[in-house]
């Protein structure tokens, strides 16, 4: 990374939930680290999911719950996941498994930082807009015919390439992008930055999705500068 993921009492890893090189990157770090505090991009309804290894829940009850947009993109994407899991030998998730694993047999203090999924996957049936969804079919069509950039699946992309995904996926799906990256980026900040603020002589490592990681460090500083005005 050529920017710094270090901030003040906070380091933050950037994962790929289905690489490899994610669990051997916590690994590393929790070790070099030895962190007091573990943050990770969960919570209470994913982790317990992780924790019993629980199938996804693909019933139809789901549009009831979240609305059929937030339904379909739950189970495309958990199908989706899966199957590039099963590609490379990883499960997905296994990087956030990783970390709280760590944390609770080592008697760290364990962190769950993200929105709850029941409330991200309502607001995305609210916002995807018919034009989004027809240009995502699209996309989906075309992809086996695109000519971009080959991803390796086993490592965590580089900041470039993370960069210019979230251009695109702002670009093309602004809905899509504030639901699913930019409303649980203000919260998980808002979350990490009041753990950061009681405990400031306290070790503290978050795992958060590469996607995620530039963008979050840039919102828990803003945080703190909100702070240090108010003081």
């Amino acid at each position: 990374m050529s920017y710094s993921n270090v901030y003040k009492n906070v380091k933050l890893i950037g994962t790929s939930h289905i690489a490899k090189e994610s669990i051997d990157n916590i690994t590393k770090e929790f070790s070099e680290l030895n962190p007091d505090i573990v943050c990770v991009e969960l919570d209470t309804r994913r982790m317990h999911a992780l924790l019993t290894d629980a199938k996804p829940d693909r019933s139809l009850s789901g549009i009831k719950t979240y609305g059929f947009s937030g339904y379909l993109f739950a189970v495309i994407g958990s199908f989706i996941q899966e199957k590039l899991g099963n590609v490379v030998g990883v499960k997905p998730g296994s990087d956030m498994l990783t970390a709280v694993n760590l944390a609770k047999s080592t008697h760290k203090t364990l962190h769950l930082v993200d929105q709850d999924i029941e409330i991200t996957l309502k607001r995305f049936s609210k916002a995807f807009t018919w034009r989004e969804k027809f240009r995502l079919v699209g996309d989906i069509f075309k992809a086996p015919f695109s000519k971009k950039q080959h991803i390796d699946l086993n490592k965590v992309p580089k900041e470039e390439l993370i960069g210019k995904l979230m251009g695109d996926l702002k670009k093309r799906y602004p809905n899509l992008y504030r639901v699913l990256i930019d409303e649980r980026n203000q919260v998980m900040a808002k979350n990490i930055y009041k753990i950061m603020s009681k405990n400031e002589d306290k070790k503290i490592l978050v795992v958060i999705g590469a996607g995620h990681e530039k963008e979050l460090l840039q919102l828990i500083k803003a945080e703190d500068f909100k702070r240090d005005k108010i003081r």
